[in-house]
């Protein structure tokens, strides 16, 4: 995302694991399922809660892929616009957090 972004946080985002989740897919999107399940070392259970609670919130998508050979479905995981706008809002109030400033 290019350009200022008017520094905004965001309680949603800022739990560890959905914070991580999306510095994840701000730097790499999609991703699969499996792909943040383990970088995060995380059960399927508590992945999929926290990608639940972005998804509901408009922050990511989630598609759903016949795997190789149909064995299995792959889930990928989209950041959408919003998320991205989100993500990047926060991290400027964390910058703005950090270094004393206001978040106005």
């Amino acid at each position: 995302m290019s350009g200022a972004v008017t520094p905004r946080f965001d309680e949603l985002i800022h739990e560890p694991n959905r914070l991580r989740i999306c510095g994840l897919l701000a730097a790499s999107s999609p991703l699969e399922f499996s792909v943040i399940r383990d970088t995060l070392e995380i059960s399927d259970a508590a992945c999929s809660k926290h990608l639940k609670v972005l998804a509901d919130n408009g922050y990511v998508e989630l598609e759903k892929r016949p795997g190789i050979l149909n064995r299995h479905k792959v889930t990928l995981v989209h950041m959408l616009p919003a998320g991205d706008h989100a993500f990047a809002a926060h991290m400027a109030a964390l910058r703005a957090i950090a270094e004393g400033r206001p978040l106005r």
